[in-house]
């Protein structure tokens, strides 16, 4: 499925089998659409988890894939959407200029694959909480913090769940942003 204008909640299963289509799903390997580029930790140097991917509006198969420094070894800066902790790599697209990238097609994951479907909410449900979801406005933790420069919001990932867990801190979300010319993303959390 791909995402649009509108707010979908993602409703999450296990996968029966690997997802080795380009649609929205967590955990598992990314099925890439371009050249494989694994983002490295900045402060590691070692391949950062992956977390997930999102299919983008349009005709085109356009991907987002989130990643994150996680596991054993606690790093700083995985909250903020530019210390290179973090990367939404969109491709087609291009890898911002803070994050390093292998071409490594598979790598570290948070889970075994999840299936998403995508649920459309109405705007009172969009006020009820901070669910996992695609499009629509960000439910904010905190202040309002969009990356610096001109950014849309794609996407919003809560931190645990009873498939997976992942550390936004306590209680935390994760938020996605694509550039204005949609080959970029940026991705920060927030936690209460």
């Amino acid at each position: 499925m791909t995402i649009s204008e509108s707010s979908h909640r993602l409703v999450l299963s296990k996968a029966d089998a690997p997802i080795l289509e380009p649609v929205t799903k967590l955990g598992g390997q990314p099925v890439w659409v371009d050249k494989p580029q694994w983002p490295l930790s900045t402060e590691l140097k070692a391949p950062m988890m992956f977390l997930g991917q999102f299919r983008l509006p349009g005709k085109e198969v356009r991907m987002a894939y989130l990643f994150m420094t996680g596991g054993e070894d606690y790093v700083d800066g995985t909250w903020t959407s530019e210390d290179g902790e973090n990367a939404l790599i969109v491709q087609p697209g291009r890898v911002p200029s803070f994050i390093t990238v292998a071409d490594d097609a598979e790598g570290p994951t948070m889970s075994e694959d999840l299936a998403v479907e995508l649920v459309p909410t109405s705007s009172a449900e969009l006020e009820e909480g901070w669910d996992n979801r695609l499009g629509g406005p960000p439910a904010w933790i905190q202040d309002e913090e969009y990356p610096p420069g001109d950014w849309t919001f794609l996407f919003q990932l809560d931190g645990g769940s009873e498939f997976y867990d992942v550390n936004f801190g306590d209680a935390g979300i994760g938020y996605g942003f694509l550039s204005a010319d949609g080959k970029e993303g940026r991705f920060l959390w927030q936690c209460s």
